[in-house]
């Protein structure tokens, strides 16, 4: 067997069924051979969006996987590694590489160089009889500990090498770890004594499928929840004691809630630092619950850490809890009415933007009919970087899990197509949608086609203002003199001549019309996109 049909067929053993690639790249053909689906997009970074949904969707049971050429294509590739990187998303990245006789030199792209930073694991194959092993280690370091990419780089000549005619791929098993029973011990005790505790999720809860045990947590002791925007979902945010999601926008109950929290439970994050994430106040005494020692201590001071799956974590935090007593959870009988009130006096405050039926439309006005037009259960939606990621955050409400893909570590435009397409090749019997601006469409609006061509049949809506609406504060000079954030285009047409649904919609009152259109197109496998002609604004709940 040859090295890159060895490769084809570990990723088989591994239960790899999509290949996200752009050619030249001879892994492609070994893949097809082994009737692993091959999906070609038309530009490297929006395969690996795609392969980072893919994983996402099955909590990194099903690893996305993309391969791409030598050179040009690893260089194009980088900056989709080095979001999935920020995000802890576990991909699989097959990049060929430079002959081996050339492959350190300038100018030539060394992937494993070069990506070194921004991926897990990251190695060469510098000989046929290393595969093995090579494979064994990337799956392992795929399915255990910090989720992250892995790459591999293949240089074109060793591609035709043998590996070990007796060889045969063992699929990688995953290893959990759970915290220290003093520790748990002692996190039990500060829970069940603080009046005021919030719990703060993460996309951890959604990795180790612990949405039954963070919810039996807070219904037990009622506590109120609130998530970061990548955990967003994990817990039923129509439920009586969900505060919202917080990141750069955020429901008032969020920020009030853990200003007046006596204690913070960090279930599943890292707590780091970044402008995309509701900052945690000082002077609060901080349970942290990660998988990852490398987030202790290292954005905000803890008192307690748990290290370990958040599965396993919740389980041994509710077991300990059992027998502990109550009488503070009991006195916070009315958290739920107390929220509720709250999340009411701040939605009426909002409902002249979320009601809006002036044109252009404004863009709260559509998410506000999306959130309620849709059935929760059977959608997943992402959103992009800037505004529509602060518009959707605080009010759309997500009540199953892993049905919001959140992001914000680092916000790279045009991320949210390509989340959508991959998250429709994992569920295709949901309803997929990513919102996005005219100037993400910009990045990657031409793997529209893709969508089209693949038979992806995702609902793309666009919020068209003809500006860099976010960036007219902090530009009025360079606007002013040279226009410098006016863009402009007519997207319903180029998704109609790449041959999806295109409509584009200026009336207020055809919103929720447009809307069920476009659904239904994609009911029939039709990619959707629907550009709406919305003002500029750019006000955001962020109290």
């Amino acid at each position: 067997m040859k090295v890159v049909d060895a490769i084809a067929h570990a990723m088989k053993e591994e239960g790899i069924d999509v290949l996200f690639a752009y050619p030249v790249n001879p892994l492609i053909e070994s893949a097809a051979k082994l009737d692993i689906r091959t999906i070609i997009v038309r530009q490297e970074r929006i395969g690996l969006h795609m392969a980072d949904a893919y994983s996402r969707l099955s909590s990194g049971e099903k690893i996305g996987v993309f391969c791409m050429q030598h050179g040009p294509g690893a260089e194009n590739a980088f900056g989709g590694v080095a979001q999935a990187y920020s995000e802890s998303v576990p991909i699989l990245v097959v990049p060929a590489g430079y002959p081996r006789r050339v492959a350190n030199y300038f100018p030539n792209f060394n992937s494993t160089l070069n990506m070194q930073h921004i991926t897990k694991w990251a190695e060469p194959v510098t000989m046929g009889k290393a595969v093995p092993e090579i494979m064994r280690r990337a799956f392992f370091q795929l399915r255990n500990g910090r989720p992250g990419p892995v790459m591999i780089e293949v240089p074109l000549d060793v591609m035709g090498e043998d590996v070990p005619d007796d060889w045969v791929h063992v699929p990688a098993f995953k290893a959990k770890s759970a915290p220290d029973p003093s520790d748990v011990k002692e996190a039990a005790a500060l829970l069940a004594g603080a009046d005021r505790p919030v719990i703060y999720a993460g996309q951890g809860i959604h990795y180790a499928k612990a949405w039954k045990e963070l919810k039996d947590l807070a219904e037990q002791w009622n506590i109120p929840v609130t998530t970061s925007i990548e955990g967003k979902s994990a817990f039923p945010e129509d439920h009586p004691l969900s505060l919202g999601s917080g990141g750069r926008a955020n429901s008032r109950p969020v920020k009030r809630y853990l200003e007046e929290s006596d204690l913070i439970l960090g279930l599943g994050v890292s707590f780091a630092l970044t402008a995309f994430g509701v900052p945690m106040p000082p002077g609060k005494k901080i349970i942290h619950a990660t998988l990852d020692p490398m987030d202790l201590n290292k954005d905000v001071p803890a008192d307690i850490g748990l290290i370990g799956d958040a599965k396993l974590t919740l389980a041994a935090l509710n077991s300990e809890l059992s027998n502990a007593d109550n009488s503070k959870a009991a006195a916070r009988a009315d958290e739920p009415e107390k929220i509720n009130q709250l999340k009411e006096e701040w939605m009426q405050e909002w409902l002249p933007k979320l009601t809006n039926n002036e044109a252009p439309i404004n863009p709260y006005r559509v998410v506000a009919e999306l959130n309620q037009l849709v059935d929760k259960e059977k959608v997943v939606i992402t959103h992009d970087a800037g505004s529509p990621r602060d518009q959707i955050t605080p009010f759309w409400e997500s009540t199953a899990p892993l049905s919001y893909i959140g992001w914000g570590k680092t916000t790279q435009l045009g991320y949210g197509l390509g989340l959508a397409m991959g998250a429709k090749l994992a569920e295709p019997e949901k309803l997929c949608i990513n919102v996005w601006g005219d100037a993400a469409i910009g990045f990657t609006g031409m793997d529209f086609e893709t969508a089209v061509r693949e038979n992806i049949p995702i609902l793309s809506i666009l919020f068209n203002n003809f500006s860099m609406a976010i960036e007219l504060p902090i530009m009025p000079v360079s606007t002013e003199k040279y226009r410098s954030t006016d863009i402009s285009g007519n997207y319903a047409d180029m998704a109609k001549a790449f041959g999806g649904y295109g409509e584009r919609v200026t009336d207020p009152n055809e919103i929720v019309a447009a809307l069920e259109r476009g659904i239904k197109a994609t009911e029939n496998g039709q990619a959707a996109l629907l550009e709406f002609i919305t003002d500029q604004e750019i006000t955001i709940s962020n109290e």
